[in-house]
């Protein structure tokens, strides 16, 4: 009896002891922040760390800019600026800088009576490869923020009709 639990408890401790290892070892693999730039005046970095499946090549990561903005309640708006991919010199990664007046379009619909709201108004998206090794590094101004939503697509696969000409 005595050397049942002996056994199961040595299998316990090697169950976390592998467990704890795997665990360690996905940690371990996210890139060393360090090799990045350090933000210019005005900036600040950004990090979007997804974690890593074996269904990575099924995945999108779609990122926007913004700000939270006080708005009117109708209208649809686009914060302007563009988004520069750069390369890690040395390194073969990329990353982003986004820069931006803080200028606003927006539709110019008149709605006097609708109430005035709150709104994260961002810049166009941008739609990356997922990849859980790897964070993605954005660089934007103070006061400025970054969402991202992950796509991923359907184990089916569709074939386009094609057209036949007379």
């Amino acid at each position: 009896m005595k050397q049942n639990r002996i056994k199961f408890l040595g299998l316990l401790v090697a169950f976390i002891t592998f467990t704890v290892q795997v665990m360690a070892q996905q940690v371990i693999t996210k890139q060393d922040l360090s090799i990045f730039p350090k933000p210019e005046a005005g900036y600040k970095k950004v990090v979007i760390e997804v974690p890593h499946s074996d269904k990575d090549n099924k995945k999108k990561i779609e990122f926007s800019v913004g700000k939270w903005m006080e708005v009117d309640g109708c209208n649809f708006f686009n914060l302007q600026g563009t988004l520069e991919t750069k390369d890690l010199q040395g390194w073969g990664y990329n990353y982003y800088v986004f820069k931006t007046n803080g200028q606003v379009t927006s539709t110019m619909m008149g709605c006097p009576d609708a109430e005035k709201r709150n709104l994260f108004v961002t810049a166009q998206p941008e739609i990356v490869r997922y990849n859980g090794k790897l964070p993605i590094v954005i660089y934007v101004p103070e006061g400025y923020d970054v969402q991202f939503k992950i796509y991923k697509a359907e184990e089916d696969t569709y074939w386009a009709a094609e057209e036949i000409s007379k």
